[in-house]
């Protein structure tokens, strides 16, 4: 077993102990003297085989940031320190949290990833400071509503590789949320509200069961790239045009039929990927579209090449055939 700090580990500020960084380190315990160092602020034991934090750490009056990711952790302290904001306890053990993480207000990052966890609690909506939530590669069946009533929530919400057949409406209430991951799930349909994310930038749907995206799409004003290869989308919504700061559209393995002349208006879109879809014909505002610099259409069977390909590719657009 070790649980000595190596020497380097410990940083100082005035001779006094505040962060404390054995990441890698080969430890199987936290070590009995981080508990004794009361100003320490940031702890990080990513990569080590800790099978549990003990209270007195986890309680530290002053500890900001607590990184145990990638550990042997099966449970998680019963109490939290007052002034703790990133804590990290992704690629651990963990089937179940205590009430006392929901009651733990000051955070403002949570990374629950790469558990085993099979739901997450109402009370989440406790921890109304979150700008960061991952929650994904779990065994969720269910998205909690409540997550919609995270309103500092802005910087990323992953919830990619659970088990979830829908999304609750309330994610719509995310105004501020820039990144939204979905991907590699079972979700068959999205909600109408997803237009109610107005900041949103990036969002990722691939390896779902999705048939159709949401007729109230374009209301995603400020999306940059949406990302939904290998689902069941047979037609686009009419309300593409909205899109007006799109630059990445990926729509590859999807039995795609037709793609709307309205696509000229993505003005901003530089990528579109139509790999095995099932087009036969492409519009022709596709060669309009200003910034294109890539349009990848390889396994897609076309009835004939539009000649403006080779006017694509002499703009210095690659065209992938």
């Amino acid at each position: 077993m070790t649980t000595q700090l190596p020497d380097d580990a410990v940083r100082r500020e005035d001779g006094q102990p505040v962060a404390v960084l054995a990441a890698g380190a080969g430890l199987t315990a936290v070590p009995g003297a981080i508990a004794r160092m009361r100003q320490l602020r940031h702890v990080d034991l990513d990569g080590n085989t800790i099978r549990d934090i003990p209270a007195s750490v986890a309680t530290l009056p002053q500890l900001h940031t607590l990184l145990l990711y990638d550990n042997d952790l099966t449970s998680l302290p019963g109490e939290f320190g007052p002034a703790l904001r990133h804590l990290s306890v992704g690629r651990n053990h963990l089937t179940a949290l205590p009430d006392a993480l929901w009651q733990t207000t000051t955070l403002h990052a949570l990374n629950l990833a790469e558990n085993n966890l099979v739901e997450i609690p109402e009370t989440i909506r406790a921890l109304s400071q979150l700008r960061m939530l991952d929650l994904g590669h779990n065994q969720l069946k269910e998205i909690p509503a409540a997550v919609g009533d995270l309103p500092q929530l802005s910087d990323y919400l992953y919830l990619s590789n659970n088990q979830p057949r829908h999304v609750p409406a309330a994610l719509g209430d995310l105004q501020a949320l820039d990144y939204l991951n979905l991907s590699d799930n079972q979700l068959t349909e999205l909600p109408a509200s997803l237009s109610g994310m107005k900041n949103l930038r990036e969002l990722r749907l691939y390896n779902n069961a999705l048939t159709e995206l949401p007729s109230t799409l374009g209301g995603l004003r400020r999306l940059r790239e949406l990302h939904a290869r290998n689902n069941r989308i047979t037609a686009l919504p009419d309300s593409l045009p909205g899109l007006r700061q799109l630059q990445h559209l990926e729509l590859r393995n999807n039995p795609l039929q037709r793609l709307p002349e309205s696509i000229g208006a993505l003005t901003e879109l530089t990528h579109l990927d139509l790999r095995a879809t099932a087009l036969r014909e492409l519009p022709e505002s596709v060669a309009a579209l200003p910034r294109q610099t890539k349009l990848d259409l390889r396994w897609t069977k076309l009835d004939q090449r539009p000649g403006w390909l080779h006017e694509l590719r002499h703009r210095g657009c690659a065209v992938l055939l």
